[in-house]
């Protein structure tokens, strides 16, 4: 089992570290999943039965890892927001934090679109961060994502469509979601 553990990390880890890292956009969070991550390899390697590339499998873990975290940060929100008494015109604050480091040094154009990603669904967020920033397949994407071919390629359609008009709407200055930094 060691041995096979080396071998997925050696191979994997940069990649895996970046797929987390592009959907929570912190890197002490990054490092906590993804430590949550290789404990589920290591209590359900021996449960692999290969119907899928080591790869997959072990993104699809990452996925569902990283989607329990928002999971966990939702209900923290809630209880916050159930313990204080907002009234009607009680605001929410939007989490300004800056990029981390590495984004911070994206060109601006990568950045605008970074920050347009953020408003796409879960799952066309990983669809994208998995075909275009990971370079997955979409027969990989599908087979870590667990779904069929034809849904990637409309969720992969549909996020791009939605990236195109955030982008579109930004140039026009409309880019009222989307904030330059």
């Amino acid at each position: 089992m060691r041995a096979a553990f080396d071998e997925l990390y050696e191979n994997y880890h940069k990649d895996l570290f970046q797929f987390v890292f592009y959907m929570v956009k912190d890197r002490q969070q990054t490092e906590d999943i993804i430590q949550e991550v290789y404990i589920k390899v290591i209590n359900a390697y021996d449960t692999f039965k290969g119907e899928s590339s080591e790869k997959t499998w072990l993104f699809s873990i990452a996925r569902h890892v990283t989607i329990d975290f928002f999971r966990k940060q939702q209900r923290k929100r809630n209880r916050i927001i159930d313990f204080f008494d907002w009234g009607e015109n009680g605001h929410f604050i939007k989490d300004e934090a800056d990029l981390p480091d590495e984004v911070a040094v994206m060109n601006e154009e990568m950045r605008l679109v970074y920050q347009c990603l953020d408003h796409c669904s879960i799952d066309q967020k990983s669809v994208i961060i998995l075909r275009y920033i990971q370079s997955f397949s979409i027969q990989e994407t599908a087979e870590t994502l667990g779904w069929t071919i034809s849904k990637v390629k409309t969720t992969q359609h549909r996020a791009l469509k939605t990236l195109k008009r955030m982008l579109a709407d930004h140039d026009r200055g409309e880019g009222t979601n989307v904030e330059s930094r």
